[in-house]
């Protein structure tokens, strides 16, 4: 082990754990629809808009949490994410009404996410190695975060079987607030980087006048879209179906699992290849798996395989996109240039889990928004082909 990974071997841990917990739990949500809506008497539209409203806050909180971690550090960022988190996840606990629903899943935990996620712990994890491994340290802290949503979903299905819907959420709030502890692994200095020096208003101007940095984002809400209408409506979906529910909790594990491979390959493809080709051509590839999905008979088998192949696309995004903002315009202020191309895919959330659950309730079937997720692919893929990877003027014969 190098001198530099050693140095960053227990930051990388840590944000590593903070991800593991904060994602692992979250790709559960799905499985609490058909029981609180069936207690409830609700349709499939309020948990639908619940979990929207939670993608929105997080993304609207994500660019100001990013640029706390910047300026003054993470730990602090987390910590309070982390409270956030467990509080509004014991909130969920004791919701009755579409308004308490709201409030703690959508408002409490969507903002606790903002500060527990992938666009500041990224961003540590970006200050604290060399610009060559920089990809491959995103993948890993990535593929951690994966990794929790496979391991975490039977234990949630489990506790769901064993304590009911409100204990479970309780008892996974318990879990939450071990990030708070956590903090303690992250060393982040803020804005330790030899780059030129740069007010956050002037980043913010320069990523926000740069054509690859805009297509970027809006690529970005592609992936939103589509792994948050399927992480929150393929159980009910599979249900719909007439397979147990088992099913669909195994190919969201399956796709948490394999999901750990894709962000490592993607993380290292992304140190040897242009890394905005390489997001057309999974975005593209999520196109197909998706319409294959879709006009094969749907049996267990083809569900597992679905989640097979989504899982290797799923999160893989995500470390070519933060690491292709990074190439662009340095790490000084990357948690929150991050967590600006982060707010459009919490959109693209947004309207895959609410308009899921919408157009469901009006049209008995999900096929409306399977088909529009296919053509978001192809525009995904077409805006990220032009992105040319290269640093602005400003970077240019500096170390980043």
């Amino acid at each position: 082990m190098t001198s530099v990974w050693r140095k960053s071997f227990w930051l990388l841990l840590g944000a590593s754990l903070i991800l593991f917990l904060s994602l692992g739990t979250r790709h559960g949500f799905g499985l609490f629809l058909s029981p609180m809506s069936q207690e409830f008497g609700w349709g499939r539209e309020v948990f639908a808009f619940a979990m929207a409203l939670q993608n929105l806050a997080w993304g609207i909180a994500q660019p100001f949490a990013g640029a706390l971690a910047d300026k003054y550090g993470a730990r602090r960022t987390i910590a309070v994410g982390g409270l956030l988190y467990t509080s509004g996840l014991i909130c969920m606990g004791f919701a009755d009404s579409a308004l308490s629903l709201s409030l703690s899943a959508g408002l409490l935990i969507g903002i606790g996410l903002s500060g527990t996620s992938f666009s500041v712990l990224l961003g540590v994890v970006g200050r604290a190695v060399p610009a060559e491994k920089r990809s491959m340290a995103m993948g890993i802290a990535a593929a951690a975060g994966s990794f929790g949503q496979f391991a975490m979903l039977p234990g949630t299905l489990g506790l769901l079987d064993w304590l009911g819907w409100s204990a479970a959420l309780i008892a996974l709030g318990l879990m939450a607030a071990l990030i708070m502890p956590l903090t303690a692994m992250i060393k982040d200095t803020p804005q330790v980087t030899n780059e030129p020096k740069q007010t956050m208003g002037e980043a913010l101007r320069e990523a926000c006048g740069h054509s690859g940095f805009r297509l970027l984002a809006f690529g970005f809400f592609v992936c939103g879209f589509q792994v948050v209408f399927i992480g929150v409506h393929l159980p009910a979906y599979l249900a719909d179906k007439n397979l147990p529910i088992i099913v669909g909790t195994t190919v969201l594990a399956l796709v948490g699992l394999f999901n750990v491979f894709g962000t490592y390959i993607a993380g290292w493809l992304g140190e040897h290849r242009s890394k905005p080709r390489l997001l057309s051509a999974l975005y593209l590839a999520r196109g197909v798996v998706i319409a294959l999905f879709i006009a094969t008979p749907i049996s267990a088998w083809t569900a597992y395989a679905f989640g097979i192949t989504m899982g290797l696309l799923w999160l893989s995004t995500v470390p070519l996109t933060n690491g292709t903002i990074a190439t662009m315009f340095g790490v000084r202020n990357l948690s929150m240039l991050g967590g600006i191309v982060f707010l459009f895919h919490q959109i693209g959330s947004f309207l895959g889990g609410w308009l899921g659950g919408y157009l469901f309730d009006r049209t008995g079937s999900y096929d409306l928004v399977w088909q529009i997720s296919i053509v978001l692919s192809v525009v995904a893929a077409a805006l990220n082909w032009p992105i040319r990877e290269q640093a602005v003027a400003r970077l240019q014969g500096a170390h980043t």
